[in-house]
């Protein structure tokens, strides 16, 4: 017969995530990972206090792969983009994630955030007094990000697909007053057919070109 493997808070933090990925925040209780794990709740409370922790836990690791870029290793440039397209990978990838990041912002995964993309801008050599500014820009971005994705795969779970939803909204922008909306008339089209990646990582590099051009 098989050894059980050791309850672990490791093995908790991935039988969360495990949850959180297949039907959300509300289905993640105790009982639930007591269940998956073939365990009981004291168990669990031994190495995860309580939901919030857990939530934190989980949170940080989805997150954790991100951020781990090492200074020298690329361009610092190139090394901010990665950063950001891994992040916003893992957002996608759990929207749960970005309800807690923009939830808590001040929490270990968005700590691992502000250090990894600072330590970038201080290899491009931005000037020590912007280098915060220039993180809390990109960092609002990016949690500003987290918390549209959450939003919208909730409205999606409950009404339709992406593109539908999209169409949608471009629909209803061309039916307003072109003489009082000119601007969303013209990019209608591109809404409908828009790349959220594509969309995210032009912005990164409109941040990037900013900060070159403030240095």
């Amino acid at each position: 017969m098989a050894t059980k493997p050791k309850l672990s808070k490791e093995r908790i933090v991935e039988a969360a995530i495990d949850i959180l990925d297949a039907d959300g925040e509300a289905a993640l209780t105790f009982r639930a990972l007591a269940l998956r794990l073939s365990t009981g709740s004291g168990a669990i409370y031994w190495h995860i206090d309580n939901k919030r922790d857990l939530l934190t836990a989980a949170t940080e690791d989805v997150i954790t792969h991100a951020v781990t870029v090492t200074v020298g290793e690329e361009d610092p440039r190139e090394a901010i983009r990665a950063m950001a397209s891994g992040l916003f990978d893992a957002i996608d990838a759990h929207p749960w994630a970005g309800t807690q990041l923009a939830g808590e912002p001040w929490q270990p995964a968005v700590t691992q955030i502000i250090d990894g993309i600072g330590r970038q801008l201080r290899a491009l050599k931005v000037p020590q007094d912007a280098q915060f500014d220039a993180v809390s820009a990109v960092l609002n971005y990016i949690i500003g990000l987290a918390a549209q994705h959450a939003a919208v795969a909730k409205l999606l779970t409950r009404e339709t697909d992406r593109s539908t939803f999209l169409g949608s909204i471009a629909d209803r922008w061309t039916q307003l007053d072109p003489a009082k909306f000119p601007f969303l008339h013209q990019v209608s089209p591109q809404l409908r057919e828009h790349d959220d990646r594509e969309q995210f990582l032009a912005g990164i590099d409109i941040f990037l070109a900013g900060v070159v051009t403030a240095d």
